[in-house]
């Protein structure tokens, strides 16, 4: 039988909030006219920016085969960061675990955990039915029924000194955990079903709520959560300008331009039918939900979400404007005209 697992540690005690976060979400999009190299040059670019601009932390996201996102392994690129960083802490948005073993996964955070002082954040998700399932050899087996096992087996592994494991999809004899953590990284499941919240629920484990939902959809997940002072972590677009029109206009412009064909990269394993997603109407959307606009209407949007949720980490998605120049912009204006002003009026 699988090894049960040890009780998470290290949760705050009832009453006593966690001051609100906020960090960076990078997902490395290759923009127009550009090459990969240029993609990554710039997604490394902004993370050290980040730190610099006094953000809290910076998060990375996987992809395979697209343009929507050149960096194949998060937790690769989590490690070149924290060396070139000190101070902010790097997250996976997410590790894909439906297309990689659990245990390899586990042991490449227990690693940067160790390295980096302990500044490495570990987000796993279930993924999708996409062809990297045909490509890496998991099937579709791994992505419809075998993601609760895996993260059992991820968890069991960052939080235990042996491991030995007989289920579904795993099957070994015990063995030691090296290298192991004393202080495991701390472990978030992205959540777009009710399924996979009651998963995490189960598990004990916040959640990381996207950008595709509002204020209004990530509170009643909390609520099905169960736990509201749970560390969950939301994700933002956002883009400073001088004025909301501004702002909406330079998305509306450049957005569609790089997520459009990128959304094309979305590929079902098994030729199954996926109606395309309009890239303009999807930015809109978007705007509409999340800080974009003027430095105070950025700060009413996060206050109001951190209000609203009880969410108290946002990510923030801020390669909107479609250049290195304006992404280095933005995270500097939400560095310099929002982020202090949302931590004030937060913390009052």
């Amino acid at each position: 039988m699988a090894r049960s697992l040890p009780e998470p540690s290290g949760r705050p005690a009832p009453g006593c909030g966690p001051r609100v976060r906020f960090g960076v979400f990078l997902l490395a999009a290759r923009y127009p006219g550009q090459d990969d190299a240029a993609a990554l040059a710039r997604t490394v670019e902004a993370a050290v920016a980040a730190e610099r601009a006094g953000f809290d932390d910076v998060w990375l996201a996987e992809h395979h085969f697209m343009s929507y996102g050149v960096v194949p392994s998060a937790v690769t690129l989590a490690g070149n960061l924290l060396g070139l960083t000190s101070r902010v802490h790097v997250g996976t948005a997410v590790s894909v675990l439906s297309t990689q073993h659990p245990v390899a996964l586990a042991e490449q955070a227990a690693l940067l955990a160790l390295v980096s002082g302990g500044r490495f954040r570990l987000g796993v998700g279930r993924g999708g039915p996409w062809r990297d399932l045909e490509v890496f050899g998991t099937g579709l087996a791994r992505y419809e029924e075998g993601f609760a096992e895996a993260l059992d087996l991820l968890l069991a592994w960052l939080r235990s000194e042996r491991v030995g494991w007989e289920g579904a999809h795993f099957r070994f004899r015990e063995v030691p955990v090296v290298p192991r953590a004393s202080e495991p990284p701390p472990v978030a499941v992205a959540c777009t079903s009710r399924a996979t919240e009651s998963l995490a629920s189960a598990r004990g484990l916040p959640m990381l709520l996207g950008m595709h939902v509002g204020d209004a959809e990530k509170a009643a997940a909390v609520a099905r959560h169960g736990d509201a002072g749970a560390p969950h972590v939301s994700t933002h677009l956002a883009q400073v300008a001088d004025t909301r029109a501004e702002a909406v206009d330079t998305l509306l412009r450049e957005m569609p331009r790089w997520l459009g064909p990128g959304l094309e990269g979305y590929v079902p394993v098994d030729d199954r039918p996926r109606p395309r997603q309009d890239a303009f109407a999807y930015t809109r959307h978007l705007c509409d939900l999340h800080p974009v606009g003027s430095p105070d209407d950025c700060v009413e949007a996060l206050v109001t979400t951190v209000e609203r949720t009880g969410i108290r980490h946002l990510i923030l998605m801020a390669e909107g404007a479609g250049s290195r120049e304006a992404t280095l912009a933005n995270i500097a204006r939400l560095g310099a005209e929002v982020l202090p002003k949302a931590r004030a009026a937060l913390s009052a």
